[in-house]
């Protein structure tokens, strides 16, 4: 089986310790640990300078084909973001959008994320957007939300709402759109919390994410292979979530 990594990072963050954040110590834990596929965000782009971490990316992106997918970070306080979302979207390898509402301060929802969504969309790619419970920013209630706008555009809800308490509001978030997508990585996220989420969402609207380089990726890893999981849904969660999402992009 080849696992798919739907939620991954490059670079360094200023408050965190990222021991090593280069695509060749991710790559190396990536072969170690059968990922075939990473899908990752730079986090300079997520931070202060998205023009400079995307352009980071797509560096990486052509060393390392077929290994590396990325998102591209669309920053909504840039009056020129839009115009060059169009252009890194048909780069290759870019297979969708990275949003963060907590960085940027604005709700997930908020019309300024509005051309993100409706260039996504337009193009048939993906939008991997972070979500955290109870946040006035990216609270699941917010996906709920903005998803129906956009009914053909695959939303994956990064972190599954972040917080033990937040994961029964993501999926209900989910039970009520069809394009949510779950994602599997946090530090509260356990085994057990896993198990739960796919009793209540379904394998099947559910995708393995590691936040590598950020959080280790064997954690994140070894949570689903040793939540107890039924073998296709292990399975599923894996690679065939995501699989089915890359496989829908135009």
């Amino acid at each position: 089986m080849s696992v798919i990594d739907a939620h991954g990072h490059l670079g360094r963050w200023p408050a965190f310790a990222v021991t090593d954040g280069s695509a060749r110590s991710l790559l190396a834990v990536m072969d170690r640990c059968g990922v075939t596929t990473a899908c990752v965000s730079h986090l300079l782009a997520v931070g202060p300078d998205a023009r400079a971490g995307n352009a980071l990316l797509l560096a990486e992106l052509a060393r390392h084909p077929g290994r590396l997918l990325g998102y591209a970070v669309f920053n909504p306080h840039d009056p020129e973001a839009p115009e060059r979302l169009r252009d890194l979207l048909e780069a290759p390898g870019v297979i969708g959008v990275k949003l963060h509402p907590e960085v940027h301060e604005l709700p997930l929802d908020h019309a300024a994320y509005a051309p993100a969504f409706e260039i996504a969309a337009g193009r048939g790619r993906i939008v991997l957007a972070h979500s955290q419970y109870r946040s006035a920013w990216s609270d699941p209630a917010r996906f709920a939300a903005v998803a129906p706008r956009y009914p053909e555009l695959p939303l994956l809800m990064g972190h599954s709402g972040l917080w033990t308490d937040g994961f029964a509001p993501a999926a209900e978030a989910a039970a009520r759109c069809p394009s949510i997508v779950l994602e599997t990585c946090g530090s509260r996220m356990t085994a057990r919390h896993l198990v739960r989420l796919v009793a209540e969402a379904g394998a099947e609207r559910i995708a393995f994410g590691s936040d590598a380089v950020f959080l280790d990726l064997r954690v994140g890893l070894g949570r689903v292979l040793l939540a107890g999981l039924a073998a296709a849904d292990r399975q599923q969660i894996l690679h065939g979530t995501m699989n089915r999402l890359l496989q829908g992009l135009r």
